[in-house]
């Protein structure tokens, strides 16, 4: 396909496929190419503040930001039940068609070892696409904010974990936890076997 029939660029990026607890996250961003120029210094969300990520988030969700985006979630049960890569893959496509895009005349550029429906012909795998491509560093940015409220949001209710700043992922105070309090129903079962 000729570069010159691209009217959007769509970047994908996932957070969360190594958490001990919570859901995997993917992140779909959409935008002209004109509009991407404008988002030159975002950068992807693991250089960024919890603050900068939501600072940055705030303008992304902006009528006037040009970008329209969906995060999908997959939950912890169905990595259990299906495996983490094939559940990413359940979650990309469910964001893509949350935007709909017009599959011929969309660049989709995936971060590390993603890949789309093969409908999107116009597709690029790259590796660190999120410090590359401006369009990957958002759908990094989204994806990461949305999972990180979520997990506070658990904390409410499952506050013995920490998740308000672990967010699920495997620190010592979380592992120290399970190992005193047993899983909760948000933890990955296949993730905690040698922990309970």
């Amino acid at each position: 396909m000729k570069k010159s029939t691209t009217k959007f660029f769509i970047g994908i990026d996932e957070v969360g496929r190594g958490p001990l607890a919570g859901p995997v996250a993917v992140g779909v961003a959409m935008a002209t190419p004109a509009t991407i120029k404008k988002w030159r210094k975002i950068k992807e969300s693991k250089q960024l503040s919890v603050k900068q990520r939501e600072e940055w988030y705030v303008k992304i969700c902006a009528p006037q930001s040009g970008i329209r985006f969906a995060v999908s979630f997959v939950s912890a049960a169905m990595i259990d039940r299906n495996g983490i890569n094939p559940s990413i893959r359940t979650a990309l496509a469910r964001g893509l068609q949350k935007l709909d895009p017009d599959s011929k005349h969309s660049r989709v550029l995936l971060d590390g070892g993603l890949r789309a429906p093969l409908q999107f012909i116009d597709q690029e795998t790259i590796i660190r696409g999120d410090t590359r491509e401006t369009i990957i560093a958002i759908a990094s940015v989204v994806a990461k904010v949305k999972r990180d409220r979520y997990m506070w949001k658990l904390a409410k209710k499952e506050p013995r974990y920490g998740f308000a700043s672990n967010v699920g992922y495997g620190t010592t105070e979380h592992v120290t936890a399970i190992k005193k309090y047993g899983l909760s129903d948000q933890h990955r079962r296949s993730y905690t076997k040698n922990f309970v």
